[in-house]
């Protein structure tokens, strides 16, 4: 994942007002189970459903999220959805809104928006509703799985700044039914279309005006189970372990506390080495001359010309290391000491 996506754990959220517009796209069942795969922190979701009689289920990968979730009556799974499993075919509403980014490894370099949708989808029971919210490119990499198990799609430009950024998109569709087989031919076209469609500039825009065109089947609570390691149980538990202890000796070892005179005298040498390894940083001084001192090993090159007997000119480069010491003052003053003297800031 690039540093980007990976800062934000994959979190490019829906507004709200997004939310607001794709809800009456919708008519809601009596009872019915909605499930949001990247749940965040649960925002966008409850404005999705609100007013309904939803049962709401939620994953999320990053723990203070998935706790701002619950916090909004969201039923949340602090978990890797990847290890998630649902029963198939149980729940009515997938919204799912997934990284976008491409992943290295286990998914075959794959785009984070296909491996979520072919990991997700089977969830739907026939006739329910996918909403699907990812960047209006990638809908070339997800047309052939859209096309196969979805039909009625509709595909909105979303206009709100923030999904303008991310260039969103909103697809719609509801998941066929077993004996519903396309054609080849039928395949191939709506293929095309949606792969058309991820280059197209003059999308509909979603707006506060469309009417409900999904209705959402009734279906029961499901179960969310998690198979992967709980890795916040795996830290509270970690401190307590055997192994831990063992290993925290090597890999944790206490800060030495260096006091005392030298036998004998220190040389330049053995004060440079004191220095870069950091057994001289502190804080020194009383008052306005209290200060801070940091010091640091500091490459430098130094060039210079020679001229031969025949006229022609020869470049030389030299690369030496050299001390170099940080002080800021109580005051605020900073200076910083090298080989050659630097204006104090």
């Amino acid at each position: 994942m690039r540093p980007h996506g990976k800062t934000k754990l994959g979190f490019f959220p829906l507004p709200t007002p997004e939310a607001a517009r794709l809800r009456n796209c919708l008519a809601f069942a009596p009872e019915f189970s909605a499930v949001d795969p990247c749940v965040a922190d649960g925002v966008a979701f409850t404005v999705l459903l609100q007013g309904s009689p939803a049962s709401r289920y939620g994953i999320e990968i990053d723990a203070n999220r998935s706790e701002q979730a619950r916090s909004l009556g969201v039923e949340t799974l602090h978990a890797n959805t990847m290890d998630v499993r649902c029963p198939a075919e149980s729940i009515s509403l997938l919204y799912l809104n997934p990284p976008y980014d491409m992943e290295v490894g286990q998914t075959n370099n794959q785009r984070l928006e296909l491996v979520f949708l072919e990991h997700t989808y089977r969830w739907l029971k026939p006739g329910g509703v996918l909403i699907f919210v990812i960047p209006q490119p990638q809908l070339k990499s997800c047309a052939r799985i859209l096309s196969e198990h979805f039909g009625d799609l509709t595909v909105y430009r979303l206009t709100e700044p923030a999904s303008v950024q991310y260039k969103q998109v909103a697809v719609l569709g509801k998941r066929r039914k077993r004996h519903q087989h396309l054609r080849d031919s039928e395949l191939l076209n709506c293929v095309r279309w949606l792969e058309m469609l991820a280059s197209k500039t003059d999308l509909s825009a979603l707006t506060d005006g469309v009417a409900a065109q999904y209705e959402i089947p009734p279906s029961g609570p499901v179960v969310l189970t998690n198979t992967g390691i709980p890795l916040d149980e795996v830290e509270d538990l970690l401190l307590d372990s055997a192994a831990y202890h063992q290993a925290s000796r090597i890999l944790l070892p206490k800060q030495r506390d260096v006091r005392g005179r030298p036998l004998t005298p220190l040389h330049g040498g053995h004060v440079g080495l004191l220095c870069t390894a950091g057994m001289l940083n502190g804080i020194f001084g009383e008052g306005e001359e209290r200060h801070i001192a940091h010091w640091r090993s500091v490459k430098f090159t130094d060039h210079w010309e020679e001229e031969e007997e025949d006229g022609s000119k020869i470049l030389h480069d030299r690369e030496r290391f050299s001390h170099e010491l940080t002080l800021v003052f109580a005051n605020g003053k900073t200076q910083i000491l090298t080989h050659e003297k630097k204006d104090s800031e």
